[in-house]
Order: C-alpha cells, then structure tokens, then sequence
C-alpha cells in the first residue's frame, strides 16, 4: 500500500495567494491500524530551493552571507542571520539557480558544483524541498562584491570564515539557519576531516 492509498482528500481551500500560497485542507488518512482519521491542515507553499556552501579545502574556509530575516525578527530572533547563500527555483533547475543565486548573493562565479542531498525543511506546514550543493572556491573566482539584488529588498554581507569559527558559531548560538548549521556540518564531516 503506497500513502496515497492512504489519504483522501476532501476539501481544498485557498486562504491567500498574496505572495506565495497558503492553503487549508480537509482529508481522511488510513492509520497504521486501518481506521480512517479525518484530519485539517494548513499548506504553505512557496515553491522548492536550493542552497551552497563554498569552502576552499587548502584554507580551511568557507562564504556565507548575513541579512535580515523578518520572520526571524517577529520570532524574537534579534541579530541578522547567517546563512549559506539560496533561493528558490524559480521554474529553473537546482543547478542552474544555484549558480545565479550564489554569485548574486556572494560575488564569486563558481566552477563544478556538487549536489550532496535533497531535504524538506518544515514538513510539517511547508511544502519547499532545498536542494543542498557544495562548491570549492578559490579568490580568482570572484567576479563581484555580492550583496544580493537591491530591488528584491535584499541587503547582504559576505563574510569569509574559518571553518572551525563557523563551527563554533553554531555551538555559540551566532548560527542558527538550519539549512546553514546542516552544509556546515557535512562540510566538516566530508571536506575538512
């Protein structure tokens, strides 16, 4: 029996559209003992993304980027957020909008990338999907200063970083993007063993 023999969906409703969609759903779903349970939801979906994590091997670093996140800022979270540069898809591939969303935001123009796996970040409200890729940087590579694109309200700093002092930057709290804290610690665990 595959899941969706196991739900049944029964009323889909559109809550708003403004800018991403946000739905509220009602449907049946088969419990492991057979009984069908109906149950509500809300589905926010604002399409898939990717992320990367530069690193330079030989010394022992990696880019990252720091902005202001407003729903960050509402949930008490008082400091602009550290974070490995992303974005979402936008009709595009992961590959491709990785590549585009990277150089936007970091500055460098970076050469093969790898993809090193497929997450769901929230999946408990949050339909997106991040594609996590990895890249070796070397200062030649850089083509610009980054910062993001103006009009799309972004605002952000590249900051270059050790990778035992983004490490430590977790432990510490300075840190605290999920999708950062996991390329990070595949890094460690992969890159700079």
């Amino acid at each position: 029996m595959t899941v969706s023999d196991r739900v049944r969906v029964h009323n889909v409703r559109l809550l708003s559209d403004n800018h991403y969609t946000l739905k509220t759903t009602t449907f049946e779903w088969r419990r492991a003992n057979g009984e069908w349970q109906t149950q509500h939801r809300e589905t926010y979906d604002r399409g898939n993304g990717a992320t990367l994590l530069p690193y330079n091997r030989a010394r022992r670093t990696v880019v990252l980027v720091r902005q202001f996140r407003y729903p960050a800022f509402v949930n008490g979270y008082d400091d602009l957020l550290i974070e490995a540069a992303a974005g979402l898809l936008d009709d595009e591939s992961p590959e491709v909008r990785i590549r585009a969303e990277a150089e936007e935001e970091t500055g460098y123009r970076l050469g093969e990338i790898r993809k090193v796996f497929e997450a769901f970040m929230s999946p408990g409200s949050i339909t997106e999907k991040l594609h996590f890729f990895v890249a070796e940087y070397q200062p030649s590579m850089q083509v610009g200063n980054g910062g993001g694109i103006a009009s799309e309200g972004e605002d952000i700093e590249v900051l270059e970083l050790q990778i035992d002092q983004a490490l430590a930057m977790i432990g510490d709290g300075r840190i605290a993007d999920a999708k950062t804290i996991m390329l990070l610690q595949y890094a460690a665990l992969n890159i700079f063993r």
